[in-house]
């Protein structure tokens, strides 16, 4: 291993380690009575919070994964060369509280982000480094691995050799009060620094009540101020607070495929529904380890990087004053795992109402057609027969998966207040579906924009309806053939959520819905109410072109009624895997170049 990679390395050790709980846990006995309590020493002076029973093995879990993570730290920085160094040796002299990287340290820790693609939202983040002078801070927030670190590194790698004498990183730990960051922003500021990125910011426990400092003192004084961090929910707070109309906001949770492609090397639309929501994949650019790749490591995500996340914001915001409804359920130590079956039931109800769809409209008529034309073959009659039971029998599991969702003793308002934090996070966004000729008639559909997570949960609840007894009896070609063509319509209801979402986000000035009708629907409509046109579009996850695909959009009474409503129609769409190319009036688009396209 190189020094470049060797500081690359203990620059991300040191990082993970930052956000894992130090100290040890003790146990009191108090009248008969267990009692747990977290102890930690903070500048020399030894605390002990209590700990709530259930909560024990997950601490004791991260305390032991953090010694374990800091004696293989050790360990790596026993192999760094020293290197003898004038600026070094000055830079040594600063006393500072936190971690505090600036000069060849820093250039060691970024030099191998150089070869990484840049995100396109990067280009923000260039302007307020090199713009005129702000009285603003920049905040970069989103979920886990979606690039916010690798951004600020990339961007140092673009400051000259004269600016970068000028920048300092400062890497936040749990243990770090905003009284540190502050004395040492003040050292950095004497010694005539400019440019100061702090990552994982939202780890200090008064962040978001004392958030003003960085834009009240230090970027009114000329220094730019970087933040970042984990619990991204915490910066939407502080932005309503302490930091309103003080700082510039940069989302990177949502990854469109154009940059999943471009960023990641990584191309089309099968592996972006596969994987797609993190920059973790791809060896060639970023981590080589897949976030989505299964459903265990999709609900690891979960919990880590979205319901912790809310929780701890939620914690530090207002002294634990803003849980609102959510009282009950952290006090009972029960939020973490309410939140993550939020995300979980809105996947859940996607894969359910898929499959719904596949098996009572089509294989049961399917296989009720095929007994009468094969009536005289008492053979095929049985395939027919075993695969009417196999419906059934799959039917039978999904009204058990609806009973025990049902079952989730989660209320309304629970469920009501969690969606409006995942949509703070950029995790979820809703569609419009509308209908035709009923107007009053409105709802709307929930999209995951992380699709790979979505992904990754449908595929383990397919693969367990397929465990079925039934099932189990066809041949292997019969469950193969069930399972793909279950995974295929799943497949392609993700890419009309795709479309519909990366389509929405790309035209603000556009609406953008879905449109149902008596019998058949348009997968979506894109309404320019200034022109008082529209185009209609299908969405076929196929690669053939066929006249069944626009029977919808070519249908004489519902265009006739759609151009009443949404004005004269402009174009005709059917976007799919194959080439681009028109047929009767219609055209055809790749879904690949549509999306990249926007």
């Amino acid at each position: 291993m190189g020094q470049e990679e060797l500081m690359d390395k203990i620059v991300e050790l040191e990082r993970e380690i930052a956000i894992l709980p130090e100290g040890s846990i003790t146990k009191k006995k108090i009248k008969a009575k267990e009692y747990y309590y977290h102890r930690i020493t903070i500048n020399g002076k030894r605390t002990e919070n209590y700990v709530d029973f259930a909560e024990v093995p997950e601490l004791k879990a991260q305390i032991e994964k953090r010694k374990t993570l800091e004696k293989q730290l050790k360990e790596l920085k026993l192999l760094i060369v020293p290197e003898e160094d004038s600026e070094n040796e000055e830079e040594e002299q600063l006393a500072f509280k936190t971690t505090v990287r600036v000069g060849k340290q820093l250039k060691s820790q970024i030099a191998l982000t150089k070869r990484y693609r840049k995100r396109e939202c990067i280009k923000e983040l260039r302007e307020y480094i090199f713009g005129g002078p702000l009285d603003k801070v920049f905040i970069i927030y989103g979920l886990r691995r979606t690039g916010k670190t690798t951004m600020i590194r990339q961007i140092l790698t673009e400051l000259s050799d004269m600016e970068f004498k000028k920048a300092a990183f400062i890497q936040v730990k749990s243990k770090d009060t905003l009284a540190d960051v502050d004395a040492d922003l003040r050292l950095l500021e004497e010694k005539g620094f400019k440019y100061v990125f702090i990552d994982e910011v939202t780890l200090i426990e008064d962040f978001i009540e004392g958030a003003a400092i960085f834009a009240d003192i230090y970027a009114s004084s000329g220094m730019k101020i970087v933040l970042s961090g984990t619990d991204s929910l915490g910066f939407a707070f502080s932005k309503e607070e302490q930091l309103y109309d003080r700082c510039i906001m940069l989302h990177t949770t949502f990854i469109p495929y154009r940059e999943f492609e471009e960023v990641l090397g990584i191309k089309g639309i099968d592996e972006y529904i596969r994987y797609g929501g993190t920059m973790s994949l791809g060896g060639m650019n970023y981590n080589a380890d897949t976030t989505f790749s299964n459903s265990k490591t999709a609900e690891e995500y979960i919990d880590t990087a979205i319901a912790k996340n809310i929780q701890h914001s939620l914690k530090m915001y207002q002294y634990g004053g803003h849980f609102r409804q959510l009282l009950d359920l952290y006090e009972k130590g029960e939020l973490t795992n309410v939140i993550n079956r939020v995300v979980e039931n809105i996947n859940h109800s996607f894969t359910r109402s898929v499959v719904e769809r596949t098996f009572k409209s089509h294989d049961i008529s399917v296989t009720a057609a095929n007994m009468l034309r094969d009536r005289e073959n008492p053979i095929n009659i049985k395939a027919h027969m075993d695969l009417d039971a196999v419906t059934f029998g799959i039917m039978q599991v999904l009204d058990i998966l609806n009973k025990e969702e049902q079952s989730i003793d989660i209320e309304d308002s629970h469920m009501i207040q969690i969606k409006e934090y995942l949509a703070l996070l950029d995790l979820i966004m809703e569609i419009d579906l509308e209908s035709l000729p009923e107007v009053n008639q409105k709802s709307k559909v929930t999209v995951i924009t992380q699709p790979g997570m979505r992904y990754a949960q449908a595929n383990a609840i397919v693969e367990n309806l397929l465990l079925d007894a039934k099932f189990q009896e066809l041949s292997i070609q019969e469950r193969q053939r069930i399972l793909e063509r279950l995974l295929n319509e799943i497949r392609g209801r993700m890419m009309e959520d795709i479309i519909l979402l990366e389509t929405k986000i790309a035209k603000p000035d556009k609406k953008v819905f879905k449109l149902q009708f008596t019998i058949g629907e348009f997968d979506m409509v894109v309404f320019d109410q200034k022109t008082l046109t529209c185009q209609i579009y299908e969405v076929k996850y196929s690669k053939e072109q066929v006249p069944e695909q626009y029977r919808h959009i070519t249908n004489e009474e519902k265009c006739a009624m759609t151009s009443h409503r949404y004005g004269e129609i402009t174009g005709r769409y059917v976007i799919y895997r194959g080439d681009s190319a028109e047929v009767e009036g219609v055209r055809y688009l790749n879904v690949e170049e549509y999306l990249k396209s926007l």
